[in-house]
């Protein structure tokens, strides 16, 4: 509907060709890139609940765990210290996503994610060697440079890879690896917890040389897309490239599309300046607000902090351990999902879907936490099957978030810019992805302490806000070529204002 709040028609292009087992190894290969991202999501939560690590490193924090074991039990985590540690990554991540831009653009899509993965690496090795807090947090920070390259050059690596009838089932691989990646750290942490001895965090830490190690070495293998070839001035490796990729001889008039906007793209000197002009304010403003949305929809709790929060609402170590294992799960299995219905029911439906289902398990945990704790924070005793309504809300909510919000989050920004600013738009959209999970990652414990229940009453008012965002300002992409998406904003009941016609 061209008029109205979204668009539904397809682009009046296609290209021959099908899903070949070539693309296919490529992109799944690629994608894995986020495992590195959702390990290092999944095992700081967990490292921070075990007790040893507490009295090493935070013993300060150990003791007001103590303290607050009956009491309290909003604040018993709430320390500047701690919160460093696990947002540092993110802060770093943030710097990386705009040094990759360079990279990605001049040397290649898939060397930025080899150089991701083998500083990823280095940041485990010295994580699972500290011995005091600097370490840990130089340790993090090269977590986070290596994440940042990997986010940065992931997503548009398998979107400009990937045939378009494809292309959202494929870029969705991205997501699911990061929900693999929490899950394989929810369950490294579950058992690492009962080493004897203390030390088993450093395995829970020093795990994440293993996806890095992979990633690195995929990458190595991989070839480059047909768009980075052309724009470093390999057209005849680019025409094989896409022979290859779509199993078929015709391929010259896709072959034309893409030369044709790898000229337009060399017309632009500084893709930086260029991505201000207003004819992309459109691309622009979604991408960032969907990032920024996608933050504040209060994910990072469940998934940075599932752990810490199990313990805050009362659960023992070994249950607060075993419910992230369930929710980790539950995150891949709805991950899953969304490869089926991305390209199915289109992005819109989704989005709309998924933000309806989060609010609605947002107010009821609040209303959970809120009957049983109230605003002091003191609690004597939490019924099983109390708990147990608790993590099934969760469940529910991160099912929504991770067939919906958290796949289509990564593949709409990467597939809605033209060429020649791409590499420089994809570094925007990670970096403002980075800067607002470190904000919350930064906040969380401190706003948890101060704001209670109502922590969760604000985050279900941002889904609120965001989900009547898509359904007004959302065109639908699905089943458009990437070189073709240019039409969508000209049909656009609000956005057709920003185009011209020579645009």
């Amino acid at each position: 509907m061209a008029g109205g709040f979204g668009i539904e028609s397809g682009s009046g292009k296609e290209y021959p060709g099908k899903l070949t087992w070539f693309v296919l190894v490529a992109c799944v290969l690629s994608a894995m890139g986020g495992l590195i991202f959702g390990y290092d999501l999944g095992i700081s939560g967990g490292v921070t609940s075990m007790t040893p690590f507490l009295q090493e490193f935070f013993p300060s924090v150990y003791r007001l765990e103590e303290e607050n074991h009956s009491t309290n039990q909003y604040c018993k985590f709430d320390s500047p210290t701690l919160t460093l540690f696990t947002s540092s990554l993110y802060l770093a991540a943030l710097v990386a996503s705009l040094i990759a831009s360079y990279v990605t653009n001049r040397m290649g899509r898939k060397l930025s994610m080899l150089l991701g993965g083998l500083i990823f690496l280095l940041g485990a090795t010295i994580n699972a060697a500290a011995v005091n807090v600097a370490m840990l947090i130089i340790g993090r920070i090269l977590l986070g440079f290596g994440v940042g390259f990997s986010i940065q050059s992931v997503p548009l690596y398998v979107s400009e890879m990937a045939p378009y009838k494809y292309r959202g089932s494929l870029n969705v691989l991205f997501n699911v690896s990061i929900t693999v990646g929490i899950l394989v750290a929810n369950i490294v942490n579950y058992f690492t917890a009962r080493i004897k001895g203390g030390w088993g965090w450093r395995i829970s830490l020093g795990g994440a040389g293993v996806p890095a190690i992979f990633i690195a070495f995929s990458a190595f293998i991989l070839p480059d897309t047909p768009n980075s070839m052309i724009v470093r001035g390999k057209p005849d490796k680019a025409l094989g490239m896409l022979r290859k990729i779509g199993g078929v001889e015709d391929v010259q008039a896709e072959f034309d599309d893409l030369s044709a906007a790898s000229e337009d793209s060399k017309k632009v000197a500084h893709p930086w300046k260029n991505i201000k002009m207003r004819k992309h304010r459109p691309h622009l403003t979604i991408s960032i607000l969907i990032l920024c949305f996608k933050q504040l929809t209060g994910v990072n709790v469940v998934t940075l902090h599932a752990q810490v929060l199990f313990k805050s609402l009362g659960f023992g170590s070994d249950v607060s351990l075993f419910s992230a294992v369930i929710i980790g799960a539950v995150n891949v299995l709805a991950a899953l999902m969304s490869i089926y219905g991305t390209d199915k029911w289109g992005r819109r439906s989704l989005f709309l879907e998924g933000g309806l289902q989060m609010l609605i398990c947002q107010i009821a945990v609040a209303v959970l936490i809120a009957l049983k704790f109230g605003v002091s924070g003191e609690v004597t005793f939490l019924p099983k099957w109390y708990g147990g309504l608790v993590v099934l809300c969760l469940c529910l909510y991160q099912a929504a978030f991770a067939w919906s919000w958290g796949p289509l989050a990564w593949l709409v920004p990467s597939e809605i810019f033209p060429l020649e600013i791409r590499s420089a738009a994809q570094s925007i959209t990670a970096s403002v992805n980075m800067l607002f999970t470190f904000g919350v990652a930064e906040v969380f414990l401190t706003m948890l302490c101060h704001l209670k229940y109502g922590l969760f009453i604000l985050f279900a008012a941002f889904v609120l806000i965001m989900t009547l965002f898509v359904y007004f300002f959302l065109p639908e992409t699905k089943n458009i070529p990437i070189e073709n998406m240019n039409h969508i904003w000209k049909e656009h009941w609000y956005w057709k204002r920003f185009i011209t016609t020579e645009d």
